[in-house]
């Protein structure tokens, strides 16, 4: 199928939803100049070994190397990178009252950082830091303030380990964020996948779910992906061109009578 006939019935299922759940991947971040883990972001990047600054064990066991990479690596790039088109377009699916939820397998907050609201962090979010011991909550302007006196940073309330709201390698999802994910995806009417080769369990298993209800998936990404075979209709290319441009090819009706926003 062409993209323009893929586009076409892409608008006709979306202009009729009402409870559209989007899922992405790490291809609408890269778009903002998110690198992936894979030494796709240069070589300051490329010098850290994901399995050991992303390891939970490693975490604990030498917190200087994560540091030492969060220093110069991450706090970087979640202050220099912004949302991006494909970001804005699906708020704005989001005001139209076509999208209910947005799980998202991403850490940078940029959905958030676009107006998206009713996101669902599947691996956390690495712009909060939360105390071991005290549960005290850091932002992230506390952590790059801290790290200008110290590597390694500590609760300013109590001086406990300090570690970021994401899920490591070696960590299990939160069961709570998992269940409400779950749920989205049993009760939607479509969903938009934008950005994941769904590749990575179980998070690739909840479209599976959309599938066995017989509902509608449409897969925006720029390459091929593991649920290609049963997607209603598949656009390919980057999400920050083909996603405002989903929004621009939706009916009139759906632009000059708004449904309600969902809701908060």
């Amino acid at each position: 199928m062409k993209l323009a006939e893929s586009m076409e019935m892409a608008s006709k299922i979306l202009a009729d939803a009402t409870k559209g759940v989007v899922f992405t991947g790490a291809g609408i971040s890269a778009e903002s100049g998110v690198p992936t883990y894979r030494g796709h972001g240069g070589a300051t990047w490329s010098k850290y070994d994901p399995s050991r600054y992303a390891n939970i064990d490693n975490f604990f066991s030498e917190p200087e190397y994560f540091w030492s990479f969060f220093k110069e690596v991450r706090s970087r790039v979640l202050s220099d990178c912004h949302p991006n088109p494909g970001h804005g377009a699906i708020t704005e699916l989001q005001k139209r009252g076509i999208v209910h939820r947005i799980i998202t397998q991403n850490i940078d907050g940029l959905h958030q950082l676009a107006g998206s609201q009713n996101v669902i962090e599947l691996h956390g979010n690495t712009r909060f830091f939360d105390c071991l011991d005290c549960g005290n909550v850091h932002s992230l302007d506390d952590i790059v303030k801290m790290q200008k006196e110290t590597l390694v940073p500590k609760c300013q309330a109590c001086g406990g380990v300090v570690k970021p709201r994401v899920v490591f390698f070696g960590d299990a999802l939160d069961s709570e964020t998992l269940q409400n994910a779950t749920e989205a995806v049993a009760s939607c009417d479509v969903i938009l996948i934008i950005g994941s080769t769904l590749q990575v369990y179980p998070a690739a298993q909840l479209p599976i779910i959309v599938a066995k209800r017989k509902k509608p998936i449409i897969i925006a990404n720029y390459g091929s992906t593991e649920l290609d075979p049963i997607a209603t209709c598949r656009l390919e290319g980057k999400a920050s061109e083909i996603l405002p441009a989903l929004v621009d090819s939706l009916s009139d009706s759906s632009t000059n009578n708004p449904k309600p926003e969902s809701p908060k």
